[in-house]
């Protein structure tokens, strides 16, 4: 199986367990939040804006925005993504694309996305988030690896991508 295969798979691996996670969110939480760990609640929220709720879409224009924005987002992630040829690159624009488009699948229907996951301490709440939010900041940090250890297959600083 090729990098290009193993890679689709985390693609809908991610847009599969993140509609599975929201859907049981749906069913068994409310806002009151359940205790699973000193740091950790699951608290059911939505989300109407983009990341950690920045931008919130009120009514159908702010709706139709941000779909349009995560499509064009997630066109140029799919082209990076195909046209990729390092293995940590590839797998990073597909945790990005599957995330990204985990949450347009969720927000089409009612123009919000299902948040559950509260991390805490001291009184501190880090914005609730999914496990498409999850894949989107694992891909970047696979990103970021891939440029740090020169990842990014036959390319180099001057871009001629010869050596």
């Amino acid at each position: 199986m090729s990098n290009r295969d193993s890679s689709l798979f985390l693609v809908l691996g991610v847009i599969g367990v993140d509609a599975s996670t929201k859907e049981a969110a749906l069913m068994y939480l409310d806002g009151a939040g359940v205790p699973v760990l000193p740091v950790l609640n699951l608290t059911l929220g939505f989300n109407t804006g983009v990341s950690f709720g920045m931008f919130a879409a009120d009514g159908p224009g702010g709706w139709w925005a941000i779909v349009l924005v995560t499509l064009v987002v997630s066109a140029v992630v799919a082209w990076l993504w195909h046209r990729s040829r390092g293995r940590l690159e590839r797998f990073g624009y597909a945790a990005i694309l599957g995330g990204a488009l985990g949450n347009l699948v969720d927000r089409i229907p009612d123009g919000a996305v299902t948040d559950f996951i509260d991390l805490h301490a001291g009184g501190w709440h880090f914005p609730t988030f999914n496990l498409a939010d999850v894949g989107i900041t694992a891909g970047v940090v696979m990103l970021l690896m891939a440029t740090i250890t020169g990842a990014f297959a036959g390319r180099t600083a001057s871009g001629s991508g010869r050596p």
